[in-house]
């Protein structure tokens, strides 16, 4: 006989997988709770202590920094309200400043306006006696002068701004070396293998010939003067006359070294050193010294033995050379043009400026 069977209760059995894996979960659970527990616990106390101290540093770092903030912006604060009481004064001061002065503006607006016509009179005065005193000083000038300098009809051009020509002694020197044929070495070589007349026609030495006629023309009469030329070697322009003061009376000695030059002729090399030697020889000294050149000196010597020298052996020759001149007396020059001497310009400028002299570069059309 068959046996019958129980018949299967679902809902049991659901019940039961439900409990299996709740409490299943549960002990998952707890077992991971418990590896992390035990995770903990193994730490170091001695790390989790120095971390601790370490916080506790950066709260306390934390604190003064807060603290001194605090002062700052107090200080930032006070600063701030006396800078703002300050400007209030100074607004104030300004304001009484301002009423005080509207009260003067229309009573001192009178004076002022009579003040700038009196010193628009005063100036207008001024300029009227400086121009009286200026020509009862040209008239005078014209009438004191020993000998008149008029070339060619060109006596109204007179002038030369700068030039110191006062002193009771004083010393012309005037180059009177090879290159004063010219301002360019081409025609310096030219001229100088030409007849005497032409060299004397030389328009360039013309002009320094022209130069101490205009230089002697200002000459006071009562003082003394002394002319040297100078090439290899120094002589006076009046012969026999060499150590000497010479008298400014009536202008026949002016005239007569003006003749001189005009018919000396330009030759050789420069020798400024011995130039100098025969100022500084002078007794008494000079007072006012009138250089006449146109470049650096190329000798030391009359018979120098090298027969070229460089740029930088004439600077050297310069240098030695003013080692001669007799102390503070102003030494005033006349430069003139010459192709490839660059560095003249600069050394001469130097002495006059260390002598309280005097340096002019004379244009082609003067005197």
């Amino acid at each position: 006989m068959a046996r019958k069977r129980r018949p299967m209760q679902v809902f049991s059995m659901s019940f039961l997988d439900c409990m299996s894996c709740g409490f299943g979960a549960v002990i998952l659970f707890f077992m991971i709770i418990n590896a992390q527990v035990r995770e903990t616990t193994e730490k170091d106390p001695n790390n989790l202590m120095a971390e601790t101290n370490l916080l506790e540093t950066e709260i306390l770092e934390g604190r003064k920094n807060l603290v001194l903030a605090r002062n700052t912006i107090e200080d930032l604060e006070q600063k701030e309200q006396t800078r703002e009481g300050q400007i209030a004064e100074i607004i104030a001061l300004i304001e009484e400043l301002r009423v005080e002065l509207s009260k003067y503006d229309k009573d001192t607006l009178a004076k002022i306006e009579a003040a700038e016509k009196l010193q628009a009179d005063i100036k207008t005065l001024e300029e009227e006696v400086e121009r009286l005193l200026k020509r009862a000083a040209e008239e005078e000038s014209e009438g004191e002068r020993i000998r008149r300098f008029d070339q060619e009809g060109q006596g109204s051009r007179q002038y030369l701004t700068g030039l110191k020509l006062d002193g009771k002694r004083t010393l012309i020197l005037v180059d009177r070396s090879a290159s004063m044929l010219d301002d360019t070495i081409v025609n310096i070589i030219r001229r100088r293998n030409m007849p005497t007349a032409d060299k004397l026609r030389a328009v360039k030495w013309r002009q320094v010939v022209a130069s101490v006629d205009w230089l002697t023309a200002q000459i006071r009469p009562g003082t003394e003067f002394q002319i040297y030329m100078f090439n290899n070697k120094v002589e006076p322009v009046i012969k026999g006359s060499a150590g000497s003061w010479l008298r400014a009376d009536d202008g026949t000695l002016l005239d007569e070294a003006v003749r001189v030059l005009r018919g000396t002729v330009p030759e050789n090399g420069t020798n400024m050193r011995a130039a100098f030697e025969a100022a500084r020889q002078l007794d008494p000294r000079p007072d006012n010294i009138i250089l006449l050149a146109d470049g650096l000196p190329t000798m030391d010597t009359p018979t120098p033995e090298r027969s070229t020298v460089t740029s930088r052996q004439r600077v050297r020759l310069f240098s030695e050379a003013i080692r001669q001149l007799p102390g503070n007396v102003p030494v005033n020059i006349l430069l003139y043009p010459l192709e490839g001497d660059y560095e003249a310009p600069i050394v001469y400028w130097a002495l006059a400026f260390s002598t309280d002299g005097s340096m002019l570069s004379v244009s082609r059309d003067w005197p």
